[in-house]
């Protein structure tokens, strides 16, 4: 690959990760306490991302991928959505802003397979060249969260208005990339892009429980990315997005491990330390305190590393070593639209209807806090649940990647 076409990829996946990382970590706190929404209005925000991930596959598989390049349908796609940004930081009700953050997400998320696809079709070996191209993306979400947090904006429209310019740099960048022009392998099957050839997994035991276990664990993910920021907030920490910036760097340095750890331990005792963190992450966001105990919540979310990599990026691994070569790509589709559709969706609307259950409110009715620890415990005992269910389910039969 020319080191032209490497650094424009490398700008690509800076910015999309720079306009996610503004909003996303963000949108609860700033829905709390800049438009003082409830725990379900959060909770339904957040689903839309979900919503927007069912939605994707279908737009990428049978649009993006066979009547436009892909990176006319990226730049398109992210103009139309600062377009719509515009409008949403217009917006300054609650009751609205749901219909705005769909339309969004619904421009965005086809970003994720576009990008990967724009990339990789550049690239002799993508397993080689691919992580260094994506970890700035990775970079460009620690920089965005730490400029929110230094400048305390986290609960304020700017977060979205970074987003609106950046989408726009992206939009008109997106024009400049390689050209990524349709597959033209003819119509797609409703079965290939929901990934449903990939049934035939289900036969073993043991991916059945690991399928079951994915989707399960991705409720407690979304009462992570929905309430962690205000949760942190309201517990008296400073300087919130700054610190949950050591979750990224958390997530890079555990990533590196994986091959070590994989080989080390196997597949099966990973996944369970990544439950057990979980756990004890969500535990810890339930105890900690900013004014007396703030070591606590600093070892909650440097065990973002931990959760995410150990169980979601070793999941990936063990699902492609699982499904073979024929089926590895529907296998990877079946599992994103489970877990980041089905389980976000359903782990994204519960955790709002939690976040009401334990708001405490003044005379007036109007919420004047929550209580956290209570919140927290919900998708601690569903992570529970889950590792029981993994321990004695589960069969380890020792499968690590070749390409580790």
């Amino acid at each position: 690959m020319r080191i032209a076409t490497r650094i424009q990829l490398m700008i690509m996946m800076f910015l999309m990760f720079f306009t996610w990382g503004a909003w996303y970590g963000q949108m609860g706190k700033y829905l709390a306490l800049g438009l003082h929404a409830e725990g379900d209005i959060i909770g339904s925000a957040y689903a839309t991302f979900s919503i927007a991930s069912i939605v994707a596959p279908f737009f990428v598989g049978m649009i993006a991928d066979r009547f436009f390049s892909a990176q006319k349908v990226m730049g398109v796609l992210n103009l139309i959505g600062a377009g719509i940004l515009y409008l949403l930081i217009q917006n300054h009700t609650k009751e609205n802003f749901f219909w705005y953050i769909l339309a969004y997400t619904l421009t965005f998320a086809p970003n994720l397979a576009l990008s990967s696809s724009i990339a990789m079709n550049q690239m002799k070996d993508p397993g080689q060249e691919f992580p260094a191209i994506r970890v700035l993306g990775t970079i460009a979400w620690i920089a965005v969260t730490n400029i929110i947090g230094y400048y305390g904006i986290g609960d304020k429209i700017a977060i979205f208005q970074i987003a609106m310019f950046t989408s726009v740099i992206l939009g008109i960048f997106c024009f400049t990339l390689p050209n990524t022009p349709p597959k033209a392998t003819g119509k797609a099957s409703i079965a290939q892009i929901l990934g449903t050839d990939a049934f035939v997994l289900f036969r073993d035991r043991s991916f059945t429980i690991f399928f079951i276990s994915s989707v399960l664990v991705c409720i407690p993910l979304a009462f992570y990315y929905a309430h962690a920021n205000l949760s942190l907030t309201e517990s008296h920490m400073t300087f919130v997005e700054n610190k949950m910036s050591l979750g990224q760097v958390s997530e890079v340095l555990f990533m590196l491990l994986i091959p070590f750890a994989l080989n080390k331990f196997g597949i099966k005792k990973m996944l369970i330390v990544g439950l057990i963190a979980w756990i004890v992450r969500f535990l810890c966001f339930g105890n900690g305190d900013g004014i007396s105990s703030e070591w606590i919540l600093y070892l909650a979310i440097i065990l973002h590393g931990v959760c995410y990599d150990f169980f979601f990026v070793t999941g990936q691994i063990y699902t492609d070593n699982k499904a073979g070569d024929k089926i590895k790509n529907s296998a990877q589709g079946l599992i994103t639209l489970a877990t980041y559709g089905i389980g976000m969706g359903i782990g994204s609307k519960l955790s709002g209807i939690v976040l009401d259950k334990y708001s405490t409110k003044d005379l007036s009715g109007a919420i004047t806090g929550h209580n956290w620890n209570g919140v927290w415990m919900v998708p601690a005992i569903i992570a529970a649940v889950v590792l029981v269910l993994f321990i004695v389910f589960f069969k380890d039969k020792k499968v690590v990647s070749n390409e580790l």
